[in-house]
């Protein structure tokens, strides 16, 4: 009998199995950042246990408020701070080379095919995109990660997913995830990987499938794992080739942790998205959505792009193709945070950054600050925002505020708009 991907990943990281549904696994990577983080730390020093299993394995960076906006948020940083320096974790990314833990950690090439990744952010699951299983944790999870190098695991059921079609002009992997989660629920998927196949994932970038990975948690989905392949080498390859005597040769090794033919699965979903248009979300889950063709002219406040989900040179790219020489609506206010600093610096060195502020965008640091209403662009009670970000439940962005998750095409041309509008009006 074949296995999965994620059977394969557990069965070589086995460290031991207390239960018949429980194995514990060797992790090859622990991310940590300063909201989560900082709180297993004080536990492990108020038991005496202020160590971790190995400093080359831990990668740590600031980046949900970056800048600190008050005293409680500046000592999460210090706490995460001290603790590197104390530990010689050498790949500690601060304020001015830092970026959103899930773009700036892959960008670093520190995530492999065949990896066992945690963190204790709910979407560590983007990782899975280059065949890896990661997965967001606990605090308690998270401790002993830092501390021993292993976590437990529930035995691993997976669901395949299967994306045929071609897709249309203006239609992005964020319109395919809202449409897969839509059509199984937010549930759909819980306590599941969720391995996506098919012409239509072979075709996309790491940067879409990262999209694509990022958002199976919506689902309810433990991990989002893609099949590594010639792209994946691709991206990886600044950071592997002193490994391998070619890339024919990474692709022959990471080819082994790729789902087998006959692998058998906790159910199959087929998604033709020939006919997939722009959608939205349109309530306060992830699951409730319309196509923006339905939404248009629905007013809009403030327009965000950026996050762990959207927030890639790719989607910045995407952007500036559509409000290059146009003027941001005066109703509407908005703001675009690059993922990262590199991603911030490639944009400038391409003349994009230019494009976004001769707009009339806000253009931020690095940080996750907006998404999850904490800084950067929080809204006020009544206000309605387009955002290329991963959750819209009630309060999300700010209380008493409303979230509609869109790609990046729909947010920029919401943003020259003044409401809710598909990218299809501003490109010929």
């Amino acid at each position: 009998m074949g296995k999965t991907t994620a059977q394969k990943i557990f069965e070589a990281h086995l460290v031991d199995k207390p239960f018949e549904d429980v194995q514990v696994l060797r992790l090859d990577r622990v991310f940590c950042h300063e909201i989560t983080t900082p709180i297993a730390l004080n536990d492990l020093i108020a038991r005496g246990r202020d160590r971790v299993f190995d400093a080359s394995k831990i990668k740590v960076v600031i980046d949900h408020v970056s800048p600190a906006k008050d005293s409680k948020t500046a000592l999460q940083g210090k706490i995460l701070r001290d603790w590197s320096r104390r530990h010689k974790i050498d790949d500690f990314f601060d304020i001015g080379s830092n970026g959103v833990c899930h773009a700036i950690f892959p960008e670093k090439g520190f995530v492999r095919p065949g990896f066992a990744v945690i963190m204790g952010d709910s979407h560590t699951c983007t990782h899975g995109a280059f065949g890896a299983f990661a997965a967001g944790v606990g605090t308690t999870d998270l401790e002993v990660g830092i501390l021993k190098g292993v976590c437990a695991f529930r035995t691993p059921k997976t669901m395949r997913f299967r994306i045929t079609g071609k897709l249309r002009q203006g239609v992005f992997a964020k319109d395919v995830i809202l449409a897969i989660i839509a059509k199984i629920g937010v549930n759909g998927a819980t306590d599941r990987v969720m391995e996506f196949h098919g012409p239509v994932i072979d075709g996309f970038s790491m940067e879409s499938r990262m999209t694509l990975c990022n958002m199976a948690v919506e689902a309810g989905g433990t991990s989002g794992i893609c099949m590594p392949d010639a792209v994946t080498v691709d991206y990886l390859w600044p950071f592997i080739s002193g490994e391998f005597s070619s890339k024919e040769a990474a692709l022959a090794q990471y080819r082994q942790w790729a789902s087998d033919p006959d692998a058998v699965y906790d159910g199959t979903v087929e998604l033709d998205v020939s006919g997939l248009e722009p959608v939205m979300t349109v309530g306060y889950k992830p699951d409730e959505i319309k196509t923006v063709r339905e939404m248009r002219g629905t007013p809009v406040d403030q327009v965000y792009i950026g996050s762990c989900t959207n927030g890639r040179y790719e989607d910045l790219r995407e952007v500036a193709a559509i409000v290059r020489g146009k003027r941001v609506n005066p109703r509407l206010r908005a703001i675009l945070a690059p993922a990262t600093t590199a991603v911030f610096n490639r944009a400038l060195e391409d003349g994009l950054i230019k494009v976004f502020l001769d707009a009339g965008f806000c253009v931020t640091n690095p940080t996750c600050g907006a998404c999850l209403g904490m800084s950067n662009g929080v809204l006020a009670e009544g206000e309605v925002c387009a955002s290329t970000s991963n959750r819209n439940f009630s309060g999300r962005m700010g209380k008493g505020g409303m979230v509609h998750l869109v790609s990046p095409a729909t947010a920029a041309a919401t943003a020259i708009a003044g409401h809710i509008e598909n990218s299809s009006a501003f490109q010929g």
